[in-house]
């Protein structure tokens, strides 16, 4: 019978008060030398080089990116936008290179400050500013959360205090303070919160916005949040966990309903500042300023029209970037519904296939659907709305009447679909008259 030893200091099994081995028994270790290896453990200089080790293998290899790669991973997932996509690329990556030297140069006391590019998205609903946050966070790899600024109230108020959308990035990161401060927080709506005043175009809720606004100003900028854990309200003694957001992105975004009027005015006045004395605008001149695209008047917005809407200068000094959305036009919102990955149309012909039906659309069927969501103005968040409509007694039938069939949907159909809703809106018009 083979006799055991520690394999670090060679004591025998039988001179050992502990003798633990490996499943394999290749391996032994005594009660005597596991004590000594946990002494070193917790040596200082030995536990912080474990700890930065531990913390570098946390954080996502963001070397691998650049600009161009994020903008292709975008390119995939969302249709148009191209200015949009090329400026959050280049924003999230000098972020995320900002992220890269603290950590190379932590510990140097001369090191260069980089301050951070938090970013401003507006465009109208349904163009996309969620799902192109959504796609950053997946090809980036880190924990992302969404808050809405209609929600949020100045503190000591009934309603979500600011600090609570670093809680629901805590959660999106499993309670892991390290992976959270590398995150991104998006805060929807925030046009809501324009202060009312003669150039604001918006219908804004109350007075508060101001004030939340206010409240919003440190967390973006970049200060410590104790964050109360998951499902506790903030009480006094309730535990709480410091979460440092001066690493962290925040994106806000909002439809900013009325802008372009405030663009075009100034737009106007700086043409007619400009003009020399005794001289007026001929009049093919006016008439081209006047018929300017909302797309093209979009792209000239700067923070002096964001600060005429109603959003406070010392929140615009903390969102540098400015990243305008254009209205989708038909052509785009088809492409939507075929393109990307997780298209739509890809998405109804899987849940058809299931029940053995090939589920087609006509190129008619896919431009009616388009011209529809454009009608109604809810851009490409609308699509699904429409085609549920459409589907809705089909797929009620489909084990009936479908089975192992080809299904192809046509213009016909998007019309008769929308004929019968109209005729049944009208029914219940004239029973609730």
């Amino acid at each position: 019978m083979t006799e055991h030893k520690c394999s670090f200091c060679g004591e025998k099994e039988n001179e050992a008060r502990v003798l633990v081995g490996d499943e394999c028994g290749n391996v032994y270790i005594c009660e005597s030398c596991w004590e000594k290896v946990g002494m070193m453990l917790n040596h200082p200089e030995i536990k912080g080089k474990a700890e930065k080790s531990e913390e570098k293998m946390r954080q996502p290899d963001w070397s691998r990116l650049s600009p161009e790669k994020i903008k292709q991973y975008l390119d995939q997932h969302i249709i148009g936008q191209e200015r949009a996509k090329k400026i959050l690329s280049v924003a999230v990556y000098n972020h995320y290179k900002m992220l890269s030297y603290e950590a190379e140069h932590k510990d140097e006391k001369e090191k260069i400050t980089i301050e951070k590019s938090n970013i401003l998205m507006l465009g109208p609903t349904g163009v996309g500013k969620t799902a192109l946050i959504k796609a950053l966070a997946n090809i980036l790899k880190v924990p992302f959360a969404i808050s809405d600024a209609t929600t949020l109230t100045e503190n000591g108020y009934v309603g979500a205090d600011p600090e609570s959308c670093i809680q629901h990035l805590l959660q999106a990161a499993d309670g892991d303070v390290a992976r959270a401060e590398t995150g991104i927080v998006y805060i929807d709506e925030i046009d809501k919160l324009a202060c009312k005043g003669e150039e604001n175009m918006s219908i804004t809720r109350d007075v508060s916005g101001e004030g939340v606004q206010q409240a919003l100003l440190k967390i973006i900028e970049g200060t410590q949040v104790d964050v109360v854990e998951s499902g506790v309200r903030r009480h006094p003694n309730a535990n709480t966990i410091p979460v440092d957001t001066s690493r962290i992105l925040f994106i806000v975004g909002g439809a900013f309903v009325g802008i372009d009027n405030i663009i075009r005015k100034r737009v106007k006045s700086q043409k007619v500042n400009k003009r020399p004395l005794g001289f007026c605008l001929s009049q093919e001149t006016q008439e081209k300023e006047k018929c300017l695209s909302f797309n093209e008047i979009i792209d000239k917005t700067v923070a002096e029209d964001l600060r005429k809407y109603g959003i406070i200068p010392e929140m615009l000094g903390r969102l540098p970037v400015i990243a305008p959305l254009h209205e989708l036009k038909a052509g785009e919102l088809c492409r939507i519904l075929t393109e990307p990955k997780n298209a739509l149309v890809k998405q109804y012909q899987e849940i058809f296939r299931f029940d053995n039906v090939n589920l087609r659309f006509s190129e008619g069927a896919l431009q009616t659907i388009a011209n529809k969501a454009i009608q109604n103005g809810t851009g490409a968040r609308g699509l699904r709305s429409i085609i549920e409509n459409v589907l809705l007694e089909k797929m009620y039938t489909i084990k009936r009447n479908a089975k192992g069939q080809e299904m192809l949907i046509t213009k016909r159909d998007i019309d008769k679909a929308f004929a019968e809703g109209e005729q049944q809106n009208l029914q219940q018009t004239k029973l609730a008259g």
